[in-house]
């Protein structure tokens, strides 16, 4: 049975570039257009997602705020989140790890990485 992956991004060409790997790969794929809409999603889908990448500058709720209304929600606790995004600040690194972010990855993305991340989060 295939696995399901959530997208939270704010940008659709991203959440594309990103549903072609994922789906290529043989991920079913949930999106969310920000942080706000992503716990909307959550709280709607009837199978949890195996893992949840976020962008981390997202209009309405952002990634930190994102990742810690789910790490909130019982049902997803333990659900790895990765971050995708441009940022790469340590401190922001570091405050993503502090409100539960399981992994970072820098956008561009190479498919090979995110493809392993995804695996090894999801095992």
């Amino acid at each position: 049975m295939p696995v399901t992956i959530m997208i939270v991004d704010d940008s659709r060409t991203m959440r594309d570039m990103l549903r072609r790997t994922l789906e290529g790969a043989g991920y079913l794929v949930t999106e969310a257009v920000d942080g706000q809409d992503g716990i909307e999603t959550l709280n709607r889908l009837s199978e949890h997602p195996a893992a949840i990448i976020s962008d981390i500058n997202m209009p309405r709720l952002d990634g930190y705020g994102f990742i810690s209304e789910v790490r909130s929600l019982e049902a997803f606790h333990k659900t790895p989140v990765l971050v995708l995004t441009t940022e790469t600040d340590p401190g922001k690194k570091e405050r993503a790890k502090k409100v539960g972010a399981t992994g970072w990855i820098v956008k561009p993305f190479a498919a090979d990485v995110l493809l392993k991340a995804i695996a090894r989060v999801t095992a």
